[in-house]
């Protein structure tokens, strides 16, 4: 060995490393290192929330320190308040800020960071923009230019993976993006096709299409969204495989030549195109096609002279077991915690260190496969309308308790705001068991564990993914969702209660009368010194009123709430104990009789009790705000989670006293209108006012959170009342026209 390969492991071995993995220097990856170089002591991180917080935390581990920079919706935000610095770089839109490359770089030579870390997104896979900064004398910690500028055209990368033997999905590769013939093309490969940028991720301007009338439509909306998100609207082809699994291999390499790989991930659980659940290792996978995927990878990336972090993505059809190569991620993947969680690396660690000039700490067959993990990306999002992107306040926010075997990757707190400028998603919750049935009990737990309230989340559709037979037997698809939708989505039509549902609304109703007493007169009292006299809460079309007739005593009685086998119904009597106790005594009236019981329910602090019905005591949480004139109520026993909302109108009486009055009425519009289906801005309004339409065309388009969402007729007739215009903002429910027959 060198005697400055001596000198560096020395330099090395100073330097924290992973408990269990010991740094090795590859003696041969060396011999040609002349001088160290400059080590990395400040980071600028070129992004926001979760990511923005997860290289922090790394970096203050290993004593470095962190500049964060902010557009004007994010100047309070938790990355902003976890790095040592923090500078302004513009309004909220993502190019006026986050994309805004030379401002990034000024800010980072103006704090005297020496290297810019850009974090999944954004700017993460620019070559312009790692250019941009090496040229200014920064390190970029990610793969060089060339590298991100020849994996970033998708139609370039699938030519140099073909050159390299790994196998391609057939379909237009070329730079033609002339509309008829691409039409022309998509003939050849013959349908169904999948229309994909050429440029970006996320499943941003993926389009499947089934027929050749779908394609023009279908290939003009992925490339506005495309440049929307992008930047590029450049597109191509491909066949598209109808019983696909999204399965993807983390690549590492270091600056000698060394790559490795840190075995797969399956990511197969989609919505939109994009991932929701992914796990390390892929479930029902062999060693052998572990192997082959491997080399793959390791093969796609020496083939362009790959360093640092990036993520080899694979489609594998399930009919024929042939994988193919569907493009590389030149940047630290969105679910690189999974990978962590069974190789016991830190990879944000490996990238300053290979950014730094050093070489990989370990070789290939020291890389270890301990277990496994998986990850449930939370979101902001109304699954019932299709996953579309929901913006708010996080009024309550509860993540679950981080362990050595959990993990909660979170750029949100409390009162924050999820905006539509931005991706919506809150937290990723990583779990690790020591196998697969292990890691899922773990998951089920946290998720049933995690509360969140002021936005609507798909929590509760993760948990039925994870609770579903066919998720649990590892049989996953990227069309799972799609061919479970009768198991994961809930009737909308089916009104009638189980007699679980309705015994776990009772018990969640009595938990909801003993907190009133002590929270209606500590939160909502504030906001209205009048204070409540009469309490409605609606259930299942059901309301139950709560009578305060006493200080220490109220009554609730449920109206038209019955039990689903008896037909009788609820009476409830609640009286607060000095102990701290509720005592609270529920009675079952017959026709000649009444039964009567006790629910004992302890405050235990903040929005926590501990509830004791018919012998068995249980742990529920509860939070309460006010939001858009209504009162919400969440309440979270076990697996269960209730929300409750109660309408509020305030009148002034005649003594000038702010009294609470209750309405169930909603808001009612004419047949014939439509409504926004998610705050966001007008991208495209395609008619005009008084316009006849046909049932299902398009009439406007609206983008947010990088999304593209298109607003169809809901009936054949004459657009009516349409006012909006392209530029303009419109909130989640407002009317954007009227169709009249």
């Amino acid at each position: 060995m060198s005697l400055m390969a001596l000198i560096l492991r020395r330099k090395l071995l100073h330097h924290p490393t992973p408990v269990r993995l010991q740094l090795r220097l590859l003696s041969s990856s060396t011999s040609h290192l002349e001088t160290p170089p400059q080590r990395i002591e400040k980071i600028l991180v070129a992004n926001r929330g979760e990511i923005a917080c997860r290289i922090m935390r790394t970096a203050k581990r290993l004593g470095i320190r962190t500049v964060a920079v902010y557009s004007d919706a994010d100047k309070d935000s938790l990355h902003v308040k976890s790095a040592d610095e923090a500078v302004h770089i513009g309004p909220p839109p993502a190019r006026l800020s986050y994309l805004n490359g030379s401002s990034i770089v000024e800010a980072a030579i103006r704090t005297g960071a020496q290297a810019i870390h850009p974090g999944y997104g954004f700017l993460s896979e620019s070559s312009e923009f790692a250019r941009l900064v090496e040229d200014k004398g920064l390190t970029f910690i990610g793969p060089p230019a060339s590298a991100i500028r020849d994996m970033g055209d998708k139609s370039a990368s699938k030519r140099i993976m073909g050159a390299a033997g790994v196998p391609l999905v057939p379909g237009y590769h070329g730079s033609e993006q002339d509309i008829e013939i691409m039409k022309l093309e998509a003939d050849k490969i013959g349908y169904p096709i999948l229309i994909k940028p050429t440029h970006g991720g996320g499943g941003k301007g993926m389009r499947i299409v089934q027929s050749q009338k779908d394609f023009i439509d279908s290939f003009v909306g992925a490339q506005r969204e495309a440049a929307a998100s992008f930047g590029i609207n450049t597109i191509l082809l491909e066949k598209y495989i109808t019983q696909p699994r999204h399965i993807e291999v983390q690549i590492f390499g270091d600056k000698y030549g060394n790559v490795l790989h840190l075995y797969e991930r399956d990511c197969s659980v989609q919505r939109r195109h994009q991932k929701i659940i992914e796990e390390a290792p892929a479930p029902c996978v062999t060693n052998e096609f572990r192997s082959h995927l491997g080399q793959a990878a390791v093969s796609a990336a020496k083939a362009v002279g790959y360093h640092n972090a990036g993520t080899v993505e694979f489609i594998v059809d399930t009919i024929t077991g042939q994988f193919y190569f569907m493009e590389m991620n030149t940047r630290l993947q969105v679910e690189h915690p999974v990978t962590e969680m069974i190789v016991g690396q830190d990879l944000v660690e490996w990238q300053i260190r290979v950014a730094n000039g050093e070489p990989l700490p370990i070789s290939q067959v020291q890389v270890p496969l301990s277990g496994h993990a998986f990850e449930a990306r939370i979101y902001a999002e109304n699954v019932p309308k299709g996953f579309l992107p929901a913006t708010g306040v996080l009024h309550h926010y509860h993540p679950v308790p981080v362990s050595s075997t959990v993990r909660v990757e979170t750029g949100v707190e409390q009162g924050d705001v999820v905006s539509m400028h931005y991706d919506p998603m809150i937290a990723k919750l990583v779990v690790w068991g020591e196998n697969r049935s292990a890691a899922l009990v773990k998951l089920k737990d946290c998720l049933s564990k995690f509360q969140v309230a002021g936005v609507p989340t798909n929590i509760n559709f993760l948990q039925k993914l994870a609770n579903h037979r066919a998720f649990e037997e590892g049989d996953v698809e990227t069309h799972f969702i799609e061919h479970h939708k009768n198991d994961l989505f809930v009737d909308p039509n089916n009104k009638e209660i189980s007699e679980e549902a309705y015994e776990a609304a009772r018990l969640s109703a009595n938990l909801v009368a003993a907190c009133l007493c002590e929270k209606e007169h500590s939160t909502l009292k504030e906001s209205y010194p009048g204070g409540p006299s009469l309490l409605s809460i609606w259930y299942a079309h059901s309301p139950f009123r709560v009578n305060h007739h006493a200080q220490n005593t109220m009554e609730l009685e449920w109206e038209n709430v019955y039990d689903s086998s008896s037909s009788k119904p609820l009476m409830l009597a609640i009286t607060y104990q000095q102990d701290g106790n509720y005592l609270i005594q529920h009675t079952q009236i017959g026709e000649n009789s009444a039964h009567s019981s006790e629910v004992r329910a302890l405050h235990l602090g903040n929005n926590s009790f501990r509830v004791e019905a018919d012998g068995v005591a249980m742990h529920v949480s509860m939070a309460v705000y006010i939001k858009d004139q209504m009162k919400h109520i969440h309440i979270w026993h076990g697996p269960h989670h209730h929300h409750f909302r109660q309408k509020l109108c305030l009148e002034l009486s005649d003594e000038d006293e702010t009294q609470h009055k209750t309405s169930f009425e909603t808001t009612s519009h004419p047949p014939g209108t439509v409504v926004a289906p998610m705050a966001g801005l007008v991208v495209k309004v395609l008619v005009e006012d008084g316009a006849k339409v046909e049932e299902g065309q398009p009439v406007l388009v609206l983008e947010a959170m990088k999304m593209e969402h298109v607003v169809r007729a809901i009936s054949g007739g004459y657009v009516q009342g349409l006012k909006v215009t392209a530029g303009q903002q419109v909130s989640d429910g407002s009317v954007l026209f009227r169709v009249k027959e």
